[in-house]
């Protein structure tokens, strides 16, 4: 089952404002039965699934749209990238996060409003699927996966925007009026709450054709990591400790370490033995502009804007074996500080481009983005045999790891204080994997091994708030401290409710 191409009976529910509200009379229009009323729906183990597949959708924007997936959204964010693209106003919200210029305007309201759709699916969800006549088993499982898939969505929310409503049921009309946002210690009381509940029946192992979906593991690891970032270090070591086992070995769970770090960038290599949560997408979804982002785009498109602008190989660069990439948008520009880290690191060559070094070479050609640094980014990076469809730039199939074993490994070690043989040994086993030898093991060294190990995969910007680095590492983008630790809610949010604006934002 791909999380994304799997949505033959898709629901597009109606949402009233982005929190979630549903009329009782709100229309469901599922593919193949008509239109049926929301209060009629959810009435026997086939509609029930087609609910689950709309849970499970939104989390496919993660990197299947454009200014508004959070893949770019955060790495824009970091240290370790600039927007880039064609010019300064090239899809604004990816530069407006990267030069901390993000305001109450701004910032892309599909950002929250996708992430509180999610939400809206899995309270549904939650709230209907006890009255379906279906097996049991079956229908645990169903609850088990969208209360991990609620906390999922909830984890991001309150890491990106702190102050969020915690909203557990479906919303009326009328009590949209009243939300009001939540302490963030409380949701992460109810995130951990749902995973807790969430794990028991759950499977350990899924079949082929159910790949992508929430596993044993994937809730445990997942939980493991809410609990480092709610300064549980005790309780994360234990639940992260049974997604790791013994480091550079194979867990209970089947994870291990793949053996090298270029066959994680193989795209072929889907759900392997190191992915522990992965988007799937698909090319098969013929999506073009007069459809996307409605429903129907089931492909990675952040691989297209990562691409190169205007890439062609030469002869030279052909007969060099250089990749054959796609002619992108120029997005995700990686800084010099970051190439400069990984420069004699064995991950650069999977990670980094250098451009700049093959146009020199008289290997390549390529026109430059906005805020060049002649370093691109390539652990998703698309090349020409990838593209099958009639419309390709929105339709490649290119898997994002949400969380994999070297991930949980180093924040093991992390929640274990960075301290004694146990932390030693997991960051041993993610620099054995690319062949580097072993360093004291310290926070600080584990955080640097995160940044090498993880870049590009959307964990940067969250690692700097959540460590207290943020200031320093993004004063030069113009980061303000005790401001931009959390990002603005959208303006639009603000219409007929009783929330307040994060600080620093609020406009006159």
């Amino acid at each position: 089952m791909k999380l994304i191409s799997f949505k033959q009976s898709f629901i597009a529910f109606g949402v009233l404002l982005t929190l979630g509200a549903c009329d009782t009379d709100e229309k469901l229009d599922v593919k193949g039965n008509g239109v049926v009323f929301e209060e009629d729906f959810y009435r026997n183990e086939t509609e029930a699934y087609s609910g689950l597949v709309a849970a499970y959708d939104k989390i496919g924007k993660f990197a299947g749209s454009m200014e508004t997936a959070p893949l770019l959204f955060l790495n824009s964010a970091s240290d370790d990238f600039y927007a880039g693209g064609g010019n300064s106003g090239d899809q604004p919200g990816l530069q407006v996060a990267s030069n901390y210029t993000v305001t109450p305007s701004n910032i892309p309201p599909a950002i929250w409003a996708n992430y509180y759709q999610g939400v809206f699916r899995c309270n549904v969800m939650i709230q209907k699927l006890p009255a379906v006549p279906m097996d049991a088993a079956k229908k645990a499982r169903f609850m088990s996966e969208v209360k991990a898939l609620r906390a999922y969505y909830y984890f991001d929310l309150v890491r990106m925007f702190k102050n969020v409503p915690l909203i557990l049921a479906p919303l009326t009309k009328d009590e949209v009026h009243n939300v009001l946002q939540a302490k963030p210690q409380d949701v992460y009381l109810q995130i951990e709450k749902d995973l807790n509940e969430a794990i028991a029946d759950l499977p350990v192992t899924l079949p082929a054709n159910e790949s992508g979906r929430l596993t044993k593991g994937a809730a445990t690891a997942l939980l493991g990591k809410v609990y480092l970032y709610d300064n549980k270090k005790a309780e994360a070591a234990i639940q992260l400790e049974k997604v790791n086992g013994t480091p550079g070995g194979t867990s209970s769970f089947g994870y291990k370490l793949m053996p090298t770090f270029a066959s994680l960038w193989n795209h072929a290599n889907k759900f392997n033995t190191e992915s522990i949560f992965e988007i799937a997408y698909s090319d098969k979804s013929n999506a073009d502009w007069g459809n996307f982002e409605t429903g129907n785009d089931e492909g990675n498109v952040a691989a297209q804007l990562m691409g190169m602008r205007d890439y062609s190989r030469t002869d030279a660069g052909e007969a060099a074996g250089l990749p054959d990439y796609i002619n992108g948008w120029g997005f995700m520009v990686v800084t010099t500080d970051l190439a400069n880290a990984l420069k004699t690191d064995p991950r650069f060559a999977s990670t980094i481009f250098d451009a700049n070094a093959e146009k020199a070479a008289g290997r390549i050609t390529f026109t430059d983005s906005y805020n060049e640094t002649g370093y691109h980014f390539i652990k998703y990076a698309a090349v020409n045999k990838d593209i099958t469809a009639t419309n390709p730039f929105l339709n490649f199939a290119i898997n994002t790891y949400v969380i994999r074993l070297a991930d949980t490994y180093l924040l093991e070690a992390e929640a274990l204080g960075g301290t004694g043989p146990r932390a030693q040994a997991l960051l041993d086993a993610v620099r054995n994997r690319v062949g580097l030898g072993p360093v004291p093991v310290s926070l600080n060294a584990i955080y640097a091994e995160r940044r090498l190990e993880l870049a590009g995969e959307g964990h940067r910007w969250y690692d700097l708030v959540r460590t207290g680095q943020a200031a320093a590492k993004l004063a030069f983008k113009g980061f303000i401290p005790n401001k931009n630790e959390a990002f603005p809610i959208p303006y639009t949010e603000f219409n007929n409710t009783k929330m307040e604006q994060n600080d620093g934002y609020i406009q006159n």
